[in-house]
């Protein structure tokens, strides 16, 4: 649900947000669409989470291009938003550092993960003394044609903590739109990742497994994921059709907040992504949402440990849900 419609006041030529936070209102000036945005979900949850044992998060929106440099500082800068806005995580996109305007490209930049490209995200991370999850690193593959893509978190001292290689790779037609080969130049993930973090237990996936439940299924049940990480690059198509209701589906069956950071607008003249950076918690309930969803800026809201406590023990579903050999016993 849109969670910003009772704090929006227009003037002619700006928006001005106002951010309900514990003791104090924070007012930030956002000028019209495509614009540096900040929002802040408030619900009674959030408030009396900020009023207990609760940690903030941050899920960054932007557009990245093929410049490394220039996103590199569109990314320190909403570093700069997420510490100010008191976040011990910030997470960013598919594709963060760099987003290719022909095929082949994304290949050509590929680094390892100890290359200068990561050190300077490292570096980022431990300067701004934030977590940060970089979701969909273009890290060198096996050869010279391919390369991992590869969701990477990284501690407030600049350290990585834990990498996950996407799984489910986006080969796909879409409809009224362009066909995608992802499996032509990324090699495919094996492993399931989860990793300890000040916020909780963090289940590391990339986009297009968003369209696996299996693999969430998985991070919950075998890895005891509390929170699960979604950065991806959605077509404006997919977006448009099945980027929310398929977050808040993940949340809900799971009972994990999930974080979905995500690129908006037109990344070059072939690819446009859909945007609308989200923040879910156990219960599917938007808490964390830009006013724009094509605009560059943060969602940030509080991760409540106690609601996901709450809720799994008011609905047990770990202890009902039936093992693999009950339905291999129960198929005719």
């Amino acid at each position: 649900m849109p969670i910003c419609s009772n704090w929006l006041h227009l003037t002619p030529n700006k928006f001005y947000a106002h951010t309900p936070l514990i003791g104090f209102t924070h007012r930030h000036v956002i000028t019209p669409p495509r614009s540096r945005c900040f929002a802040r979900a408030v619900t009674s949850e959030s408030v009396m989470a900020a009023a207990s044992n609760s940690v903030r998060v941050a899920a960054a929106q932007m557009t990245s291009v093929n410049d490394l440099a220039v996103n590199f500082a569109t990314c320190s800068s909403l570093v700069k938003e997420a510490v100010s806005a008191g976040a011990k995580l910030l997470c960013l996109p598919e594709a963060f550092s760099y987003v290719g305007a022909r095929d082949g490209d994304s290949v050509k930049i590929a680094e390892p993960l100890d290359g200068p490209i990561m050190q300077r995200y490292c570096s980022l991370a431990r300067e701004s003394s934030i977590w940060l999850s970089l979701g969909g690193f273009q890290e060198k593959g096996s050869d010279d044609e391919h390369l991992h893509n590869t969701h990477v978190v990284i501690d407030d001292i600049g350290n990585i903590r834990s990498t996950y290689r996407k799984i489910h790779l986006f080969d796909v037609d879409v409809p009224g739109g362009r066909v995608y080969k992802e499996s032509s130049f990324t090699e495919a993930g094996k492993d399931i990742v989860a990793v300890d973090s000040p916020i909780g237990r963090l289940g590391l996936t990339v986009c297009y497994d968003l369209r696996f439940p299996e693999i969430y299924q998985q991070l919950r049940f075998q890895h005891d994921a509390q929170v699960l990480l979604v950065p991806s690059a959605f077509t404006k198509v997919t977006g448009e059709a099945h980027w929310e209701i398929l977050l808040r589906a993940r949340a809900i069956e799971t009972q994990c907040y999930v974080i979905a950071a995500a690129q908006a607008g037109m990344n070059n003249d072939k690819r446009e992504s859909y945007g609308d950076s989200l923040i879910i918690d156990p219960w599917g309930t938007v808490v964390g949402r830009l006013p724009d969803r094509l605009s560059t800026g943060i969602a940030v809201a509080d991760i409540d440990l106690s609601l996901i406590d709450s809720v799994r023990a008011k609905m047990p579903i770990a202890k009902q849900r039936k093992p693999i050999e009950f339905w291999k016993s129960a198929s005719l």
